[in-house]
């Protein structure tokens, strides 16, 4: 019998929902009956979805390449081999797409594209076994156990050291513990601070780069987390269990004091519980969740988290992207202080995650991942002109970009946003949006309606050339970035229209929905 580690989820560098222009992630309608729902329980039936009778074997790397065919398709994952075959008429992506991955191993394929998957309890009855090392010639009769994936060292620096630095002081009654970014921060902030058990971890995420410090920590709960945002200062205040001096500020762990890429950094999961629901739409929720007391987190804008609950014994997890309490929030919101998190979801009648997530009762608890992506505040450096194109719950990440560029982007001159919805009762903050169009005379809102009653006086239709035209205003010597989220079908046609208007790939982000 192998023995088969646990792996974290999701891998390192899990998918960011802002990605460059024409790597939109495909979805096809699935067949009647192969949901996520029924691929649980099939998975729960008893039959052998391996062909291999509950064995587990080591593969080599000639036995994994025999299996690359419809019925039979066999594909690695992180060291890992998956008979896939039973899986190709519920892949989301479709069977195209799957095939990519047979008889290989398809863990950068993987990545790419489905970081956030949560594959190993999705395919633990698709199991086949380890792929075998092969033993350098200086091992041969050794035991040589697989890699492990290990996050990588600091990434190189420049010329000039632009890596952050931290210190610490103390006094009789608390720690306080100091990093300087040396650059200026957001004023979303950018630090996740977890004190679980006896473990302290501050990773402060800066653009496509996260800095690390994790430490072995007497217990003592987090006091405040204060951010000097134009200097790029974040001080974490916490308590003394017992008033004494301190020697030094904890025990460093593994990946202490290290500065890398986000996407090679291991995510983070925190246990929050749900404060409150608010309906937004008839079919849209805003759940508020609560940090557990340990836990500051400050999302920037463009990043998402990842919700996770086990149903019927197999992990689901999806991302989404956090919104604040309203379109213009207080200068001090919940939010901001990163004690509680606001997710605005739609509720699918047959969606197994967010059906669920509609029955949860106040007070019920959910792991909550991340924050995750790469999205960086340089492209919008210089920006007079931004312009949003939404489709329904497509407009979650412009929510907070919206108020990024009223509130902090003094370049910016005119914001407009292009909401999309079939009914008028589907418009996400419609009286919000409505309001700030009132009191900002920078931004305005078009709404499009696709089924609209005939009381409706505003536009009507789908996207096409005619009204982008119209939208897509250009400014002699102005900074255009159109930004476009939305279903498949609607992001490539969106971005197929705006280029044919003569807009760059640099003046084209896509959040992936």
């Amino acid at each position: 019998m192998l023995n088969v580690p646990s792996q974290s989820f999701p891998a390192a560098g899990s998918q960011q929902r802002v990605a460059p222009t024409g790597q939109s992630r495909n979805k096809v309608a699935l067949k009647p009956g192969h949901s996520l729902l029924d691929w649980i329980r099939l998975t729960k039936s008893g039959r052998d979805l391996t062909g291999l009778r509950g064995r587990l074997i080591e593969v080599t790397e000639e036995e994994l390449k025999k299996h690359n065919t419809r019925n039979d398709c066999w594909t690695c994952i992180r060291g890992m081999v998956y008979n896939v075959s039973a899986y190709m008429d519920f892949h989301p992506g479709g069977e195209e797409e799957l095939m990519r991955a047979a008889g290989i191993d398809s863990t950068d394929l993987f990545d790419q594209v489905h970081r956030w998957v949560n594959y190993e309890s999705m395919l633990k009855e698709c199991l086949v076994g380890r792929m075998a090392v092969k033993p350098s010639p200086a091992l041969r009769g050794l035991s040589v156990p697989p890699p492990s994936r290990q996050e990588p060292l600091s990434s190189p620096l420049p010329a000039k050291d632009h890596r952050p630095r931290y210190d610490w002081f103390q006094t009789d009654g608390t720690v306080n513990i100091i990093v300087y970014t040396k650059r200026k921060i957001p004023s979303a902030g950018c630090a996740v601070v977890d004190l679980q058990g006896d473990t302290l971890r501050v990773e402060m995420l800066l653009g496509k780069m996260s800095y690390l410090l994790y430490w072995l920590f007497p217990c003592c709960p987090v006091l405040i987390v204060q951010t000097a945002h134009s200097v790029g200062k974040v001080q974490v205040c916490l308590h003394k269990s017992v008033k004494d001096k301190w020697t030094k500020v904890g025990q460093p762990l593994e990946h202490h004091d290290t500065f890398i890429q986000c996407k090679d950094r291991e995510l983070s999961y925190r246990e929050c519980v749900l404060v409150s629901k608010s309906d937004v739409t008839h079919d849209t929720q805003v759940l508020c969740l609560q940090l557990p007391p340990g836990s500051n987190m400050q999302v920037p804008v463009g990043r998402h988290v990842y919700l996770k609950t086990s149903l019927q014994g197999t992990d689901v997890v999806k991302p989404y992207t956090p919104v604040d309490q309203s379109l213009i929030p207080p200068s001090q919101s919940s939010a901001e202080m990163g004690s509680d998190l606001n997710l605005m979801i739609k509720i699918y009648p047959d969606g197994l995650l967010t059906s669920h997530l509609a029955s949860l009762p106040i007070g019920s608890s959910l792991s909550v991942g991340g924050p995750e992506g790469s999205f960086s505040m340089r492209i919008l450096h210089d920006v007079t002109h931004l312009y949003m194109l939404a489709a329904g719950t497509g407009f979650t990440p412009m929510a907070r970009l919206i108020r990024l560029a009223l509130q902090d982007l003094t370049s910016i001159r005119k914001a407009k946003l292009m909401l999309f919805n079939r009914q008028e009762r589907d418009i996400l903050w419609c009286s919000q949006l409505d309001e700030l169009c009132t009191k900002e005379e920078r931004f305005e809102v078009e709404y499009v309606l696709s089924e609209p009653t005939d009381s409706w006086k505003g536009r009507r239709g789908r996207i096409d050339a005619c009204m982008l035209q119209n939208f897509l205003e250009r400014p002699e010597k102005a900074r255009c970035l159109v930004c476009v989220c939305g279903p498949t079908r609607f992001t490539e046609l969106a971005v197929q229209l705006v280029r044919q208007l003569d807009f760059s790939e640099e003046e084209i982000l896509i959040f992936q929905g």
